[in-house]
């Protein structure tokens, strides 16, 4: 049976907050947080950040005129109360489901959502691109991006802040602070002395002190300013962000309407330039379970809502980071110059494992991967063997950092590549599609793929042997398949694959985790008649040139599978046949790569079968490329 939500049933649309006044607001945001913990309980998605923003969702939605005024959720992490309250909540159970709703804020999605993220600190960018785009057009909305305190450690923050205080344009910039203290603690004093310096008699007394002063010599002009400044820094804090061009306003009680609306309102008013309001928040709020978790429940799988208990998925085999956080740990036991950095993600990537052999060796530099990857260049110059451990999405941020320099300087940097492919319910903005692509262009660079786990504790271990230049390894989200892992990895030959199955008519050449489908399309296909070599390139770059000429010498069609882009492994297949004359000799050559669109997040099989990239996939290609499509069909209609 639904619960009652007596408050929160006559809400279609942020205009209906209207209706509620102030002094009922407290138990209306008591009704959207048991809301929120109530579907992702069953969703499964982030819940914590969630939580925390409650009042603060429902204090901007009702101070602002959505989608007239531009809100814009940094990551996308915050905004499930957010989809809740405009006009989205029969569908808040699809969350993170195929033909659902997006984890992360869509333009596509909605009116409400003016501006995409999945990856964080893009928000004052877009919003001062916004508030520009207003400004060209004499408009009067505001724009407003909600940041959190973890996606201030990103350079472009600074750099969008930067500039828009030098523009001196009308931006509100909430910062978030669930985690870090970078202020006085809240209390009376600081929401006063908040709410009394963002008033409209504060600020047309501070702007008619300037007129002022601007008729008195110069230095008595600075002395003033500074003066201003500095008594309120006392109080306040911020003096960063005042030196950045922006009046800072804060800290204050983000769970506290009597605090919020009154600030809120007033940076609403102004006529001036850009604000910053410093929101304290508690990620996991309300919530005991969360709030008592060392992550506050980030990113949470189904759970029990009265014990907080998460549904335990029986792993059938170790995750792929578990393995690589593992055998890294092995190759540190035994070499200590090796050293592993991360960007904000220890556990996703596996480092927390690493970082609890060697806290001294580890190093989580938060949200800043450009930085991430120049770090590790600096330590590979003193002869010090970094990992740096990066979702393959997230690399994509620091990749003139990677051009620039590790490769051009052929720095040994060893890119650990986590969450290479698709990667299910997070959808197009964390796949890691281009990897291949933009590493493999790159001189002086060596890129493998893992095609299974045992196939990563051996690339970890090259890596680790790889002196003179870089190296990266790719390998995907889950588990792995359940091989039996051996005891240490071993170096690989550098630029040599395998060969798995042998057959005469037909080569699967695999590169990265597609092998096992190669190695059941090779099954099928031996049904028809057709028999098939299956083979693991292990190495995009450099390319087992003798394992393709041995394969297009004795087969007649070559098929290359990938889980990337096109631009990847089978790009560099064409170009090598290419080059040594073998495309003209009948021989019958095709690619399977991801297709040339963003795929909508769902289950990961749901998103192999759209991608074509499954063994039926693979048989079809075959068939396809012998011209025998017909007959194919014929046989499947049969069966």
């Amino acid at each position: 049976m639904k619960r009652k939500t007596p408050v929160l049933d006559k809400i279609n649309s942020p205009d209906d907050l209207n209706d509620i006044p102030d002094e009922e607001l407290v138990g209306f945001a008591d009704e959207l947080r048991q809301e929120l913990i109530e579907t992702v309980s069953v969703t499964g998605g982030h819940l914590g950040a969630g939580l925390g923003v409650v009042e603060l969702t429902i204090a901007l939605h009702k101070v602002f005129d959505a989608p007239r005024d531009r809100l814009i959720w940094d990551v996308g992490h915050q905004a499930y109360p957010h989809k809740i309250l405009t006009g989205r909540r029969d569908r808040i159970t699809t969350l993170r489901k195929g033909g659902g709703l997006s984890g992360f804020t869509k333009r596509s999605e909605s009116q409400y959502d003016p501006f995409g993220a999945g990856h964080s600190s893009t928000s004052i960018s877009a919003g001062l691109g916004m508030a520009v785009a207003r400004d060209l057009s004499d408009g009067e909305n505001h724009v407003i991006a909600v940041i959190g305190d973890g996606a201030m450690s990103a350079g472009m923050a600074y750099e969008a802040m930067n500039n828009a205080g030098a523009m001196d344009k009308r931006l509100i910039v909430i910062l978030n602070d669930n985690d870090m203290s970078i202020a006085p603690p809240t209390g009376a004093l600081s929401a006063y002395l908040a709410r009394i310096t963002s008033s409209g008699t504060y600020l047309r007394l501070r702007d008619k002190a300037k007129d002022i002063v601007r008729h008195l010599p110069k230095d008595w002009e600075r002395r003033a300013a500074r003066a201003e400044e500095y008594t309120r820094h006392f109080w306040q804090g911020g003096a960063l962000f005042e030196e950045l061009g922006f009046y800072y306003i804060g800290p204050i009680d983000g769970h506290n309407f009597d605090h919020l609306m009154p600030v809120l309102r007033n940076a609403r008013d102004a006529k001036s330039g850009p604000f910053l309001i410093h929101v304290v928040t508690k990620k996991g709020k309300g919530y005991v379970p969360a709030e008592n978790s060392d992550d506050k429940y980030h990113g949470v799988g189904k759970f029990n809502v009265v014990t907080g208990a998460q549904e335990e998925s029986v792993a059938n085999a170790p995750s792929y980071t578990r393995v690589f956080g593992e055998t890294l740990v092995q190759e540190a036991e035994d070499d200590d110059k090796i050293v592993a950095v991360t960007a904000a993600m220890p556990g996703g990537t596996g480092i927390d494992i690493f970082g609890k052999a060697f806290p001294d060796r580890t190093f989580d530099v938060g949200i800043a991967e450009q930085h991430a990857v120049t770090f590790a260049a600096g330590l590979a110059t003193e002869g010090y063997k970094p990992f740096a451990a990066i979702y393959s999405t997230f690399l994509q941020r620091a990749y003139d950092q990677v051009v620039h320099d590790v490769a051009i300087q052929k720095l040994p940097v060893r890119f650990a590549i986590d969450r290479a492919g698709l990667v299910g319910a997070d959808g197009p903005t964390h796949a890691g599609a281009f990897d291949v692509a933009y590493l493999g262009c790159l001189p002086n660079f060596i890129v493998m793929a893992a095609a299974d786990e045992a196939e990563l504790r051996h690339m970890v271990a090259t890596s680790a042997a790889i002196d003179d230049r870089p190296s990266a390894f790719r390998y995907p989200r889950g588990e792995g398949i359940g091989v039996d892992l051996p005891e240490r990895g071993e170096a690989l030959e550098i630029g040599k694959g395998r060969i798995l199955r042998e057959g005469s008519s037909v080569a699967l050449l695999s590169y990265g985790t597609r092998l096992q489908e190669c190695l059941k399309a090779a099954d099928q296909l031996s049904g028809f008649g057709l028999s098939a070599t299956v083979a693991d390139a292990r190495f995009a770059k450099p390319l087992d040139e003798d394992l393709v000429r041995d394969l297009v010498a004795h087969h007649e069609v070559l098929l290359t599978v990938e889980e990337g882009s096109v631009g990847g492994f089978g790009s560099y297949v064409l170009q090598f046949l290419a080059e040594s004359g073998r495309l003209d000799r009948g021989l019958k050559v095709r690619t399977l790569v991801l297709p040339d669109v963003f795929i909508d997040h769902d289950t990961p099989q749901k998103m192999y079968e759209r991608a074509g990239l499954q063994s039926d996939n693979i048989v079809d290609c075959v068939f396809s490329a012998l011209g025998r499509e017909q007959q194919h069909r014929e046989a499947g209609d049969i069966a």
